[in-house]
């Protein structure tokens, strides 16, 4: 018999009115009753919730695609299903699973991009706390088929954010064209994405060059496994250090995780003949600039890298839940969640911030 939930009427929420008007967290905020799931939706009662770089732009509406309003953001969460609504068939997911809501809340499956493995590209998908409500509340409405199952042997707040920056990175990572023994540069590498993508890089075999800046992350960073650091304002000639630091040649790859268009620009000058850049951090507006003749002389390959779909999702838990990759966290109340952006905004937050929602 399926275990039975009380659910409130009502729960505390982070709110973006607009996107001037300052973060509003309220306790009265209304809860989805079980009567009122459609086919297909389930209630997650969530444990905790990661705070990403996107929830940030989705606040402050920066992006060229607009969030809706007012919203709830968040799209890093885990809790357990209280209830599935009625008349939902073969539902893959029970009522006290323990699942996690990623930016990906809903897509068709039947789409072109969702039939060829771009589900998260889908044609009529439904973002969490983007186009729906997110994680920054302590009960979410998601869709069965699209939760998913967190592995035993990870707790809830480290699994948080293996559901957008682990997946992120990972299948960037995956599509990278590269193989063990391979260089591969991580700019961004001590931020919330980037400490994730030293140690998946690791865990396949590849040997890391980290590009951040300052003390902390420089530690963060070699603690888990970079062989090389290159601090991007110490750096005097930052191409010439990279390449110097993969032996004269240039690195395989190159996941850009840090959220600014200048991290890009050089990315072709330190890739060698055959490299791959992969384009992973999304700037509020920039540009991606390539030099075109070096471009189709040195044969390098150019590949968006857009999250990951519902098999990325499993491989990239699977790989944490047996201790390959620990993200690195700080636990905070939701009241902290202002505080957050503003630390995400200055560039200052190192590994990842998660909410607890149960406090």
């Amino acid at each position: 018999m399926a275990p039975q939930f009380q659910i409130p009427k009502v729960q505390k929420a982070a709110i973006v009115e607009t996107t001037d008007a300052p973060l509003k967290v309220v306790d009265n905020h209304p809860v989805k009753q079980p009567e009122e799931l459609a086919p297909g939706e389930c209630l997650v009662q969530l444990d905790c919730s990661g705070v990403c770089h996107t929830d940030l732009h989705a606040r402050q509406g920066d992006w060229p695609l607009q969030a809706k309003l007012p919203l709830i953001g968040g799209h890093e969460g885990v809790g357990r299903i209280v209830a599935i609504g009625a008349h939902t068939q073969n539902s893959p997911v029970q009522v006290g699973d323990r699942v996690g809501i990623k930016w990906l809340a809903y897509s068709c499956l039947d789409c072109e991009p969702c039939r060829k493995g771009l589900e998260q590209s889908c044609l009529k998908g439904k973002y969490s706390g983007f186009t729906v409500d997110g994680t920054f509340s302590q009960y979410v409405v998601s869709w069965v088929t699209h939760v998913t199952p967190i592995p035993d042997g990870i707790e809830s707040a480290e699994a948080a954010s293996i559901l957008c920056a682990g997946i992120t990175v990972y299948r960037a990572i995956k599509y990278s064209r590269t193989h063990i023994g391979d260089w591969i540069v991580l700019p961004g590498a001590g931020g919330g994405l980037g400490h994730l993508a030293v140690q998946y890089a690791v865990a396949m075999g590849l040997r890391v060059v980290a590009v951040d800046t300052g003390a902390e992350k420089k530690e963060l960073c070699l603690k888990l496994g970079a062989e090389k650091w290159v601090d991007f304002k110490e750096s005097k000639d930052l191409v010439k250090d990279i390449v110097e630091a993969t032996g004269g040649l240039g690195a395989h790859a190159a996941v850009v995780t840090a959220a600014t268009g200048a991290a890009y620009a050089q990315a072709i000058d330190y890739l060698r003949m055959g490299g791959t850049l992969m384009v992973v951090g999304l700037p509020a507006r920039a540009s991606l600039s390539a030099d075109i003749f070096f471009t189709v002389t040195k044969s390098i390959t150019i590949v968006g890298s857009y999250v990951g779909n519902r098999q990325d999702a499993r491989e990239a838990l699977d790989i944490a839940a047996r201790g390959k990759v620990k993200c690195y966290y700080q636990l905070k109340p939701l009241s902290a969640l202002a505080e957050t952006y503003e630390g995400l905004a200055e560039g200052k937050v190192v590994g990842r911030v998660v909410l607890n929602m149960k406090e």
